[in-house]
């Protein structure tokens, strides 16, 4: 059985888009992740071992958005979903990335990119 396990609203600082003062000045990122994961293990044992810790999981990707710019979000996202599978034990990982500060011309309230991503191997 595969459970949900998410983690909203990590804030990063990074320095990824197209536009120069982009990656000279850096904005906020916000990540959302879900992750496919059979808790019934931990669940049982009560053993923090036996499951994702979305502590360390956090930490790295927090590490991964403020690190290494890159132009779009779409590769941003993709190397965040690299990093939740780094962990055998995750079948899929759903990850958003928001950027509240996109550089746009009008009024509007966030951009996202969601993509969900498989381990190789699984249907």
């Amino acid at each position: 059985m595969i459970d949900e396990l998410a983690v909203l609203g990590i804030e990063c600082y990074g320095h990824h888009g197209v536009l120069d003062f982009e990656r000279r000045e850096g904005q906020t990122f916000v990540i959302d992740l879900a992750l496919g994961v059979d808790t019934t293990p931990a669940a049982v044992s009560d053993d923090l071992r036996d499951t994702v810790d979305y502590g360390s999981l956090v930490a790295a990707v927090k590490a991964a958005v403020e690190t290494d710019p890159v132009d779009l979000i779409e590769t941003l996202a993709q190397r965040i979903s690299d990093v939740c599978l780094l962990d055998d034990r995750v079948e899929w990982a759903r990850v958003t990335v928001h950027k509240p500060d996109a550089p746009i011309e009008a009024t509007f309230r966030d951009v996202a990119l969601t993509i969900t991503r498989k381990r190789e191997g699984r249907p």
